[in-house]
């Protein structure tokens, strides 16, 4: 599968992904949401900064680690332990406080043409689709969460 991932602009996120020093991007809520246990190794990863409808890099995830029920002191201990990757801001590291957690690591960071992503009203901040050119605009397709939604 294709993941288009949303980086926070105020973080600066996407600069630092680009620049290499964050190889790594977190994912949580109160229980398991997309990406949760839905990005595999091997995968390719799209960036786009928020704000923007520009889809201006890609990588491959090289590593995934899913945690579910964590207590407080874990999610403290799972944030630190991955801090070299995340390079998370104070203010991040309150964001992603929450019990179930997704980690993705990614290696082979490339900026590529900018491609112009077609926004839809149901989007979260991770897709999973199965080819890009269902995004782009002139290309899209309706957006659901079919391929996202866990199994039975």
């Amino acid at each position: 599968m294709i993941h288009v991932v949303y980086c926070d602009n105020k973080e600066e996120e996407l600069a630092k992904i680009i620049e290499g020093s964050k190889t790594m991007v977190v994912r949580g809520a109160a229980g398991r949401k997309i990406p949760h246990s839905r990005v595999f190794q091997d995968e390719i990863l799209y960036f786009m900064e928020k704000g923007t409808k520009l889809i201006t890099a890609k990588a491959v995830v090289d590593s995934v680690q899913n945690y579910v029920k964590l207590t407080d002191k874990e999610i403290t201990e799972v944030l630190e332990r991955n801090q070299d990757r995340l390079a998370l801001s104070e203010k991040q590291k309150q964001r992603w406080h929450k019990k179930c957690l997704c980690l993705v690591g990614f290696k082979d960071v490339e900026q590529i043409e900018p491609l112009a992503f077609d926004h839809q009203g149901n989007m979260d901040d991770w897709l999973i689709i199965e080819k890009i050119e269902d995004v782009l605009v002139g290309t899209s397709i309706p957006y659901n969460y079919d391929k996202s939604r866990f199994g039975k």
